[in-house]
């Protein structure tokens, strides 16, 4: 599936957005048969109410693509959603997760040393990029000569989701991610090791043991959510803060504004910009009458710069308050992994901002979106600073 619309301007969606909103706010393609919704309160309504759009993608029968996420959190409703949400909700309470916040702050440090003298790097490939996925491929024990894979059979899946994908490398990439993810499942089962895949190994809901499949559906679900939204949401942050004047020079001046600033930039530039569901029985979306069975794709990116809800949307303010911006989701699929998208968001612009004196992207580069139409970010991100 395909999500609508394809856009001429992929850094720029933002028109198209409002033109949705302003005209066919809740639009079927007659195409492809899929429903899209884009205005704020209808997108939260999509988010929120899972007993009528439900989250279980293919039904009981998810094509291959889908088998590994089929048994994952983002794609169970209720009771089952529940029982495997709480099972992992420990690994990622907000003590588990500031707990991480020193090895963060090392890895951070480890990444920019080799660059800070030499006044020019690409901060994706130096920061964005290695920062989420050291810190989720610890997290889960996984050996760090394997962490490149880790990124590409990422970068393959989240890739899967443009138009004109090559469907044989994603089938292929999820099936090495499965053989790879069994393997190191049977070596935990063995030798159980302080790390999350052992401990939902041993986890249990109402004294059942998670199947292979539930397992496998977390470890790719984690490996993905976990990897390539926080490097984007650092990308999209360093974009916000140096193309708004005095922006980065304030949060110098008073860094106790960046989790704030950090919301503005979950709004402004959504690291994730669509979220799809099924409808579970026939209901209504403001005026239109949609059949069950029906795709509906939830426009957050869309939904995040609607003026009904956002005074001056498309304005990046740092300031801006309230701020209920739906980046990480609504409802019992919130994205459960928030906290330490934001901490590792939070320590890494710090030490940019901190580290990088006069931070500016090179004028001349020609950015690039990610190949997704989902997840939402910068391919490189050239930049420059005054080297000591």
């Amino acid at each position: 599936m395909v999500p609508y619309p394809a856009l001429e301007q992929p850094l720029n969606p933002f028109p198209r957005y409002e033109a949705m909103r302003r005209s066919e706010p809740v639009f079927q393609d007659q195409e492809t048969g899929v429903w899209h919704a884009f205005r704020y309160d209808d997108v939260q309504r999509v988010l929120s109410e899972h007993a009528t759009f439900s989250s279980r993608i293919g039904g009981d029968n998810p094509s291959e693509t889908g088998q590994l996420f089929a048994a994952s959190l983002i794609n169970t409703d209720p009771p089952r959603h529940r029982q495997l949400r709480s099972l992992v909700t420990q690994a990622f309470t907000p003590r588990a997760v500031e707990a991480l916040a020193p090895r963060i702050s090392d890895l951070t440090d480890e990444l920019l040393d080799p660059v800070v003298s030499a006044g020019t790097a690409d901060l994706i490939e130096q920061l964005a990029y290695p920062l989420p996925v050291i810190v989720i491929a610890e997290l889960m024990g996984i050996p760090a000569a394997d962490r490149d894979r880790f990124k590409q059979w990422s970068d393959v899946i989240v890739s899967q989701t443009r138009p004109g994908a090559d469907e044989s490398s994603h089938t292929a990439a999820h099936r090495e991610m499965a053989e790879y993810f069994m393997g190191m499942i049977e070596q935990r089962r063995r030798q159980p090791g302080d790390d999350l895949i052992s401990a939902l190994l041993g986890a249990e809901i109402d004294g059942q043991k998670l199947s292979v499949i539930e397992l496998l559906g977390f470890c790719s679900l984690l490996l993905v959510a976990g990897n390539e939204t926080t490097t984007n949401l650092i990308g999209n942050a360093v974009l916000c803060f140096t193309e708004t004047p005095g922006v980065a020079e304030s949060l110098i001046a008073e860094p106790a504004r960046l989790p704030q600033a950090i919301e503005e930039v979950l709004r402004y530039r959504s690291p994730v910009q669509s979220m799809y569901r099924i409808s579970a029985v026939e209901t209504t979306l403001r005026d239109r009458s949609i059949p069950a069975g029906s795709p509906i794709v939830a426009w957050i990116g869309s939904a995040n710069r609607d003026g009904e809800q956002f005074p001056h949307p498309d304005v990046f303010d740092v300031g801006r308050s309230p701020n209920r911006h739906l980046a990480f989701g609504q409802g019992i699929h919130f994205c459960l992994g928030a906290p330490l998208a934001r901490l590792e968001a939070r320590i890494a612009l710090q030490a940019v901002l901190s580290r990088l004196p006069g931070l500016a992207v090179d004028p001349d580069a020609q950015l690039e979106r990610m190949e997704s139409t989902i997840v939402f970010g910068v391919k490189q991100l050239p930049v420059a600073w005054r080297a000591a």
